[in-house]
């Protein structure tokens, strides 16, 4: 989430009438993230989120998102529901922007996740993906190993503050993982980018999924992959270590919901490799391409970069589960 699009009074008073509202008493910008712009919406009724989709969110996938986060509520998954407007769409505009609103979840990210959370996490995760194998929607992950070639070359490294001579570095590093990556794995809707900022708790008790603009058809093993990434790092100082016992309670918690295949296990290290990749191609070119006017918060790119020489030196399912 992140704040590109100003909207003002006009714009509030559009979304209020087409969506039923009731009258906006504050709008107020969220920061976080980097994908979309996103107000916190409080009306006399209740609050919304309204996000107005930017750049990199095609309009044709839209649709897939509107309806998923739809068939996710009817099957009781917790995450915001999308509203429909007087015309029965999803969908309206601001400033000539696509943007939507969904209801608000209660809770908050938590800055630092326990052992119960992490166990929390990966039960709703595998619960999600069984709820998915229900639900026939199809997009192709544009955050894929194939599709990473074109982010790389698309960036450009006007300077050595990520680390020195990294493009190279990270041309091998593609190229390995894409000869490595698995072929026939188990598949259906993943969210693919559950970050701590899109994972709600209510006084320490799981609350719900939010942002669901990177949900694809991928690997279920692949979702995993991300959270070891995501979730089970601690920083110390300015380096990040590998916390197996968070690895162990998400994979544990997970399992009392879907069970992991051995295939799928002997997987995980070129998954954890092609994610850690897949976030410092994005993170790098969000780096150069940000503009400074834009009211959000960058996210480091050199914490993958680190995470990625870290798996790069791991070899098994056994080095992760511990």
């Amino acid at each position: 989430m992140a704040v590109y699009t100003r909207i003002n009074s006009k714009d509030l008073l559009s979304l209020s009438r087409d969506y039923n509202l009731g009258k906006i008493i504050k709008s107020e910008g969220i920061k976080k993230g980097i994908e979309n712009t996103n107000y916190l919406l409080k009306t006399n009724k209740k609050r919304f989120i309204l996000t107005i989709f930017e750049k990199r969110v095609q309009k044709k996938d839209l649709p897939f998102f509107m309806n998923l986060m739809e068939q996710l509520n009817q099957k009781k998954i917790i995450c915001p529901k999308p509203l429909r407007n007087s015309g029965g769409k999803h969908l309206s505009k601001i400033q000539n922007k696509p943007a939507s609103i969904v209801s608000f979840l209660k809770g908050k990210d938590k800055t630092t996740l326990n052992y119960k959370n992490c166990f929390d996490i990966g039960k709703n995760i595998a619960k999600f993906h069984k709820a998915g194998t229900k639900i026939k929607l199809y997009r192709q992950n544009s955050m894929s190993i194939s599709k990473l070639n074109g982010l790389l070359k698309s960036i450009r490294f006007t300077s050595n503050k990520i680390a020195p001579k990294l493009k190279p570095v990270l041309n091998v590093c593609l190229r390995d993982i894409k000869n490595q990556w698995p072929k026939k794995l188990p598949s259906g809707i993943i969210h693919g980018d559950l970050f701590i900022d899109n994972i709600f708790f209510n006084k320490n008790s799981f609350s719900g999924f939010i942002d669901f603009y990177f949900s694809s058809n991928d690997f279920l093993m692949y979702e995993i992959a991300i959270c070891i990434n995501a979730l089970c790092f601690d920083k110390k100082r300015n380096s990040f270590v590998m916390n197996n016992k968070k690895i162990k309670h998400l994979i544990n918690g997970y399992e009392t919901i879907r069970a992991i295949s051995k295939k799928e296990k002997d997987s995980l290290n070129i998954l954890c490799r092609g994610a850690a990749l897949r976030y410092l191609l994005t993170r790098i070119y969000d780096y150069y391409n940000t503009p400074k006017t834009a009211l959000i918060q960058i996210k480091e790119p050199n914490e993958y970069f680190q995470k990625l020489i870290i798996h790069n030196n791991l070899n098994n399912y056994k080095d992760y589960y511990k």
